[in-house]
């Protein structure tokens, strides 16, 4: 896995989180899980590769890699099935209403769940957000296929963040986020609540398409997304396959890395320069209350001002800077079609309101 460049990987985790429409109660989501859990089985899901999981009912304990999975669950209404995660959320990162029971899920690692204690913990499903991700620094000694089953323990990922590296085309759109949802909501039998979680995006990043339609693609803003807890000396680019392109994109921006294919691409800051992009979102990965994540944005916004390579840039000159936390934009969820909206208002606010 490539060091640190986990754009905010959320960070993990976090996130990635996402804030799309709430709507219901904790304990009415949880009814509908339970009743879910009793129907829509045998489910079968692929991985990343394409290997086969079937589930012959909900699972009853789940572990997730980190906080982009624990949020799903939750919006799903399954949060109650989380016996425990890696990345855990930092203050600030859940939405309000889960904020409290999301932080006494307990925390199997601080990063990356060790692999003792996830095979010891009990689980009979574990919720990967990683896979192929090669922004995430060293991953450790992952369980084994057979060491999960070993285990009692089900894989299955979060495909559109863990296997975007995979992807045969580049990502323009969140239908990827959009199949993950469904498809976790099929797994713990709350297929109904992803469907409302679904339409509830869709009608976001539609308002938004609606409201740029007349714009050309070629008088979009250019739009580049500075990791900035990948490391300062070399910037570590989104590609087109990752889910920050496809968000960019519905947001009415033009990557400026979007030839490059894959997920991730270490390149130089003379790159960045050529490109000279209209807008720079300061990405950076929670740090745990609302003062430390202000000082980093303020930390990676004074590296570009004061970096002779990205001084002269127009976005640094005019201050053309969103302070975007970097797993809502490269860790697929709910509120990844919030993330959309959010970033279709800076770019065209006489548009998107």
């Amino acid at each position: 896995m490539r060091p640190r460049a986990w754009c905010g990987v959320l960070a993990a985790v976090a996130l990635a989180a996402t804030a799309c429409g709430g709507g219901g109660t904790e304990k009415a989501d949880d009814a509908g899980a339970s009743a879910g859990s009793r129907a829509g089985f045998p489910v079968t899901v692929g991985d990343c590769t394409g290997a086969k999981t079937t589930f012959d009912s909900a699972p009853r304990r789940i572990v997730t890699s980190n906080a982009a999975g624990l949020e799903l669950l939750m919006w799903l209404g399954a949060g109650d099935k989380v016996v425990g995660t890696g990345f855990p959320p930092g203050s600030g990162v859940l939405p309000g209403q889960y904020a409290e029971s999301g932080a006494k899920v307990p925390v199997l690692g601080k990063t990356v769940i060790p692999k003792e204690k996830l095979l010891g913990s009990g689980a009979d499903l574990y919720v990967d957000s990683f896979s192929s991700m090669k922004n995430m620094g060293k991953m450790g000694d992952a369980p084994t296929a057979e060491e999960f089953k070993a285990a009692g323990i089900k894989h299955v990922f979060l495909k559109s963040t863990a296997c975007a590296s995979m992807s045969k085309a580049p990502r323009t759109d969140l239908s990827g986020v959009e199949a993950d949802v469904e498809e976790m909501g099929r797994i713990t039998g709350t297929s109904q609540r992803a469907a409302e979680l679904v339409a509830a995006m869709r009608k976001k990043t539609g308002e938004v398409r609606d409201a740029l339609k007349d714009v050309p693609a070629d008088k979009r803003p250019t739009y580049f997304l500075f990791d900035y807890d990948a490391g300062t000396k070399q910037p570590m680019a989104v590609c087109n396959r990752q889910v920050a392109n496809a968000v960019i994109t519905q947001a009415g921006g033009r990557n400026v890395f979007a030839d490059c294919d894959g997920d991730f691409k270490p390149v130089g800051w003379e790159d960045v320069v050529a490109k000279n992009p209209d807008w720079i979102q300061l990405a950076v990965r929670n740090r745990g209350s609302e003062d430390a994540d202000r000082k980093a944005f303020e930390e990676a916004e004074k590296f570009l001002r004061e970096f002779p390579a990205t001084a002269g840039l127009d976005a640094v000159k005019e201050g053309r800077f969103l302070r975007v936390a970097s797993e809502r934009t490269t860790i697929g969820g709910v509120r990844s079609a919030d993330t959309v909206r959010e970033i279709a208002h800076a770019l065209h606010p006489d548009r998107v309101k």
